[in-house]
């Protein structure tokens, strides 16, 4: 039984959705699953763009049956070559022996590599080249590093449609809803579309940048990614979200304290600071333990957020593990432009916060605050003059 939805007069969404992954990629927690995306153009000449995950291949296929009925498929569009998406392109030459695959240089190299005995069915494309397909006409745009270096886009110059490829993508399956204007985004969708960029493109911000200045000049009507919903409307939402995180500038002027604690106590004094800058009007502040929250949920925070606390005991004379393990992955994933402040705690050698801030020190454009405050075992009452002076310096920052 096939299960599509009608996007434009002659382009279908049969993709589907993986609701019982735990874990993309093998690493993020997916609690609302994903979705994988493929689109398929009735034309003069019948046109794919990009498979699916071998998970919903079975689904896939009865999509493209149910579409294509007997009409024959030309032409099978690969903007990207990473496994959730290209899985099924042998299911396809299998069943359709005539069909031409549309590719990078770059991408043809990395089917190779995959196993995938495409040489002689392949028309390389690179940037700015088109192609017809009837009424259709496509553009095909390259996006290298957004987020392999083989990936590229393909614009319909017929009615504004962008196969975004891994752009403008997100967690979470559709639930029957494709487009933007279905859901509540703000709701139910804006923190998944972040977390999937922050942790999938986010080191690739100056990439991002450079297709969304090639963006600029087509007159994009629809975009269409591979995971997540399509966009008909409010382009201009979703772009402003990408400009944001791609120059690394925070959403929001607010603070996230993000504490390691063994015993308490450094949560203690995470949670005083927190009461303290709500007292003094910041009551945007979010807490995190970094031991019982998924790194890709602190980094998509990190994105948002102008200003971060980092609250760690001292382990072993080093930085708390789970701590460590967060500022390595911001490190990792190039986050910039934020303000930071520094908690310590010990009982014979506190020493984290000089730790923490050489690492800080590392990376791109951080300002870190000077007044380190640090803890001998758990909070004293003159350690409060020491919370109010790390607050006080917060919202100053923020002026």
């Amino acid at each position: 039984m096939y299960c599509v939805r009608k996007i434009t007069e002659d382009l279908y969404w049969i993709g589907g959705n993986d609701r019982r992954l735990a874990l993309f990629e093998n690493i993020h927690p997916i609690p609302r699953g994903v979705s994988y995306n493929s689109y398929l153009l009735l034309d003069e000449k019948a046109v794919l763009f990009d498979t699916v995950d071998w998970s919903i291949c079975r689904q896939f296929l009865d999509n493209i049956k149910g579409v294509l009925g007997d009409k024959p498929l030309d032409y099978m569009v690969i903007n990207h070559v990473e496994p959730d998406h290209a899985a099924c392109i042998e299911e396809i030459l299998l069943r359709y022996p005539n069909v031409k695959i549309i590719c990078t240089k770059k991408a043809t190299m990395f089917m190779g590599q995959f196993g995938f005995d495409v040489v002689d069915r392949v028309i390389e494309v690179k940037e700015g080249d088109t192609m017809s397909f009837g009424k259709h006409e496509v553009m095909f745009v390259s996006a290298p590093m957004v987020h392999w270096p083989e990936a590229m886009v393909t614009f319909d110059t017929t009615n504004g449609v962008l196969f975004s490829a891994d752009a403008f993508g997100a967690f979470g399956s559709l639930d029957g809803k494709l487009f933007n204007d279905e859901v509540n985004y703000d709701r139910d969708w804006i923190e998944d579309t972040r977390r999937y960029y922050t942790n999938i493109v986010g080191k690739y911000g100056p990439h991002v940048q450079n297709l969304m200045k090639k963006a600029q000049n087509l007159d994009i009507k629809m975009i269409c990614p591979l995971h997540g919903l399509v966009w008909r409307n409010d382009l201009g939402y979703l772009l402003d979200k990408y400009d944001k995180w791609s120059r690394y500038e925070p959403e929001e002027k607010g603070v996230m304290i993000v504490y390691g604690t063994m015993y308490g106590n450094t949560e203690a004094a995470a949670n005083e600071l927190a009461t303290k800058l709500v007292e003094k009007g910041m009551t945007n502040v979010v807490m995190y333990d970094v031991s019982k929250t998924h790194v890709s949920y602190l980094i998509s925070e990190a994105f948002k957020y102008s200003h971060i606390v980092l609250a760690s005991v001292t382990y072993n004379l080093k930085i708390y593990p789970p701590m460590l393990n967060y500022i390595m992955d911001m490190k990792a994933l190039n986050l910039q432009k934020r303000t930071f402040a520094l908690i310590e705690n010990g009982t014979w050698t506190p020493q984290s916060a000089k730790l923490m801030r050489e690492l800080l020190g590392e990376m791109k454009e951080m300002t870190i605050l000077d007044n380190d405050m640090t803890i001998s075992s758990c909070m004293k009452d003159d350690d409060v003059n020491s919370v109010n002076a790390i607050a006080d310096s917060i919202i100053e920052s923020m002026k």
